[in-house]
């Protein structure tokens, strides 16, 4: 007997295209940055209308390139499955205090 495949949790995700800040699909259709913020999507059906959404504000020139990735729930809200989506969602995996600047500027030590 096989065990039935558990429903993919997922949200939408796309950047502002007015500064290029990763956002998701939160409450009322609004785009917000926090993923702790965003709509959680089972179903083929409310995934097909998230994207629609999506789709919608994309074409309207709100943000870019929106899709649906996989998430899981956490006691503070979704979480992305893959490291890549923890990345656009937590931020960069360098520590930013050791990091060398750009343009040829000293660290200082």
């Amino acid at each position: 007997m096989q065990k039935a495949a558990a429903s993919t949790l997922q949200t939408i995700t796309a950047n502002r295209l007015s500064d290029g800040i990763v956002v998701f699909l939160g409450a009322h259709d609004r785009w917000v940055e926090r993923i702790t913020e965003a709509r959680v999507f089972e179903g083929a059906e409310a995934i097909a209308a998230a994207t629609a959404v999506g789709e919608a504000a994309n074409r309207a020139r709100l943000i870019l390139g929106p899709y649906a990735i996989d998430v899981t729930t956490g006691p503070r809200g979704p979480v992305p499955v893959r490291f890549r989506e923890k990345i656009r969602a937590f931020g960069p995996t360098a520590r930013t205090d050791v990091v060398a600047p750009a343009f040829g500027e000293s660290v200082a030590a």
